[in-house]
Formats: structure tokens, sequence, C-alpha cells
């Protein structure tokens, strides 16, 4: 009996002390996951400083009114007031369609270009690596200069660039163009076309060099042209890279406020990110403002979360490869 409860208490003592491990291993490795994600927590704090407590700011700001004027009333709650007058507002609409519309176009045919460019890159030529950093260039450029640059260099009436070469064609009536006030929402987009197209270039370059190239020599053996390889073949694989250039690209786009205030400054081109800076400054009406913005926010988000999406599934087939 005694040899009986030896052995029981042996395997009691082996059952706690194997139940035991696990736990000094949990604890063991949370102390080593903490050592090694302590040199992020100053950047972490820093984001949330200059990220994250201005956005609750504007959070409380926007369900408030709020105004400078001198004859307004002061501070008081306004509840959800400012987000209706966000949708109802006739100025408020015309610039989110705007934006919309912008943001659209812009994104489309840099897109198109973009794939175009990429497809031209991609083939081997003498001095490849010049003509693709001269391609890039203008994806480098502040945006605030490049607004600038096509505002008066460009674009301008009398002395643009553009003017002088309408004139050289013989259009008629070119110096009497005036492309800032009379198309001014073209005026923008063909300069947010300009240095966006590099970007879209770029990521799909991206996905063309990584095509399995024993798939294209055993399509070209196959009897396969280079229409079909593209349609069958390259478009494809290429979709993930699509959706991924468009995604960024609205999201950036979206935001964008250097063209509209370098080159017209809102005249008839009004997108939401100029609208919340004339009525935050111009208006002072500080609730409508972060109404606006946080509206922004959201969109935003919105379409952040399904870019993430994208670049997630993009990386999961790339792994799986």
């Amino acid at each position: 009996m005694s040899s009986v409860a030896a052995e029981q208490q042996q395997f009691v003592t082996t059952e706690k002390t194997e139940q035991r491990a696990p736990r000094a291993k949990i604890k063991k490795w949370d102390k080593e996951s903490w050592v090694r994600r302590a040199p992020l927590l100053p950047a972490l704090i820093f984001l949330i400083i200059v990220t994250q407590l201005p956005f609750v700011a504007t959070l409380i700001i926007s369900f408030m009114n709020w105004s400078a004027q001198p004859d307004a009333p002061g501070k008081s709650f306004a509840g959800i007031d400012n987000f209706k007058e966000v949708f109802t507002n006739d100025d408020y609409r015309s610039a989110v369609l705007t934006s919309i519309e912008m943001t659209v176009a812009v994104v489309i045919i840099a897109a198109a270009l973009g794939l175009g460019v990429a497809l031209l890159l991609n083939r081997k030529f003498f001095g490849r690596g010049v003509v693709r950093t001269m391609m890039i260039a203008p994806f480098l450029i502040v945006p605030i200069a490049a607004a600038v640059f096509w505002g008066n260099g460009m674009l301008q009436t009398g002395f643009g660039l553009i003017d002088g070469l309408l004139g050289e064609l013989g259009v008629h009536n070119a110096q009497n163009i005036s492309f800032l006030t009379d198309h001014p929402k073209i005026a923008i987009e063909i300069e947010l076309i300009w240095q966006w197209t590099p970007f879209m270039m770029l990521i799909l370059l991206a996905g063309l060099q990584s095509r399995d190239p024993e798939v294209l020599e055993a399509a070209a053996m196959d009897g396969a042209n280079g229409w079909q390889m593209f349609r069958a073949i390259t478009l494809p694989h290429l979709r993930r890279y699509l959706e991924l250039s468009v995604v960024l690209g609205t999201i950036f786009i979206v935001q964008n406020f250097d063209s509209v205030l370098g080159m017209t400054a809102g005249q008839n081109s009004t997108n939401i990110p100029y609208e919340i800076y004339q009525v935050f400054y111009q208006d002072k009406d500080y609730g409508a403002a972060s109404a606006l913005g946080v509206v922004v926010v959201i969109g935003s988000i919105i379409v952040a979360t399904f870019g993430l999406r994208v670049v997630s599934s993009l990386l999961t087939d790339e792994g799986a490869r």
C-alpha cells in the first residue's frame, strides 16, 4: 500500500510540475515580449499625442456651437446640428461633389497612364534607369510647388507654356483660353494626374516584375501573342496591384488641398479640404469645420480599411507562392 501511495504522490507531483511549467513559460514570454516592445512605447505615445488627441478634440468641437465671429453667441452644445448642416448645406454638398469628381477622374486616368508607362518601362532598353528616374520625379516634387508651377508656368493665360504651344500649333483663340478661371477643375485634374501617374506606375511596375517568367515562357511556346498574354496572364496578375494603387491614390487625392490653394484659390473648384479651410479660417465656424473634418476622416477610414484588406490579400497571395 505504501508503494502504491508513493506512486500516486509522485504522479500528482509530476502533474503539478507540468501544469506550472506552461504558466512559467507564459510569464517568461510576456516579459520577453514587453522587453521587445518597450523601445516602441515613446513612438507610440508621440503618435497618440500628435494624431489621436487632436482628433478627439475635433470630435468634441464638432458637437458644439463655437464661432469666433464678433456677433456670435457663446459656446453651447449643438448635438448633431453641425453634421446635419454638412449634409444639407449647398456649399458643403458642392464641395463633396467636387472632391468626388476630381478624385474619380484623377485616379482613373492616372491609373491608366501609370499602367501604360509601367508596361513600357518593364521592357529592356538603353537608358531605362534614367527614364525611370525622370518618370518618378513629378511625384517627388512638393505639392504646393507643383501647383504653383502649373498655375503660373504652364496654364497661366497669356504667357503660360500651354498657351504658347497651342498658339504655335495654330489653335484659334488660344491666347484667350483661361484654364484657371474657365476650366478650374480640369486644370487641377491635369496637375494632379501629372503628379500621381508616377505613383501608380511604381506600384504597377512592381507588379509586372513579380510575374512568374516561366508562365510567360510557357504561354509564348503555346503560341499566345502579346495581347493574349496581357489579357489572360498580366492583367489578372495586376488586379491586386491595380486595386492597391486605386485605393491608396483615392485616400491621398481626396485630401488634396495644395493644388486648389495654389492654382485657383477655390474659385469654382472648392473641394472638401479647401471648404474646411474656408469655414475654419474665414467664417471662423469651428463647430461646422470640425464636423466636416470628422466626416472626411470617417470616409478616409472606410477607404483605408478596404485598402488594408487589399494589401493583406496581396501579401497573402505573394507568401503562398
